[in-house]
């Protein structure tokens, strides 16, 4: 009996120890950025793939600035929704997709504008490989979860 006491301690401590280690590391991927950090590094990656010139960039980084405050304060909403375990409703959630699709289209149509032809096609193509590969980024974390995709099929890739 004292052999499988020990055990279990031993075991639960191996088991805290990592998860304290496993959260550590994520936060040093992720570190948070104030919204002018984000802008700033933001503005410098597209100068640096699309080649814009002093006056774009002066144009477009109040639009990420704004844009980054917005995702900012939308996070902070939806975390204390969820600390006080409230749960939006359905038209809630409608209001909520729609002003984003909404702030997403004003952005395109504003950079649209600051941008010549070449570089605003070049900046579709860093979305549309941004976006793929944020779904891709989910559909590994929910295989790795071992939950349901939400078409109600497992992945098993």
């Amino acid at each position: 009996m004292k052999k499988i006491a020990s055990i279990l301690i031993l075991v639960f401590a191996f088991t805290v120890t990592a998860q304290a280690q496993k959260k550590g590391k994520r936060d040093h991927k992720n570190p948070k950025f104030t919204v002018e950090q984000y802008a700033d590094l933001a503005v410098k990656k597209m100068t640096l793939a699309l080649d814009l010139s002093d006056k774009q960039q002066n144009q477009i980084k109040p639009l990420i600035s704004a844009q980054a405050a917005a995702r900012k304060a939308a996070m902070e909403s939806r975390k204390e929704n969820r600390e006080a375990n409230k749960k939006p409703s359905a038209d809630e959630i409608y209001a909520m997709k729609s002003k984003q699709l909404d702030n997403q289209i004003a952005f395109k149509s504003e950079m649209k504008n600051i941008l010549n032809k070449d570089q605003f096609e070049k900046f579709e193509k860093m979305a549309k490989m941004r976006k793929g590969k944020g779904r891709k980024m989910m559909k590994n974390k929910e295989s790795k979860r071992g939950k349901k995709s939400h078409r109600g099929q497992r992945d098993n890739k």
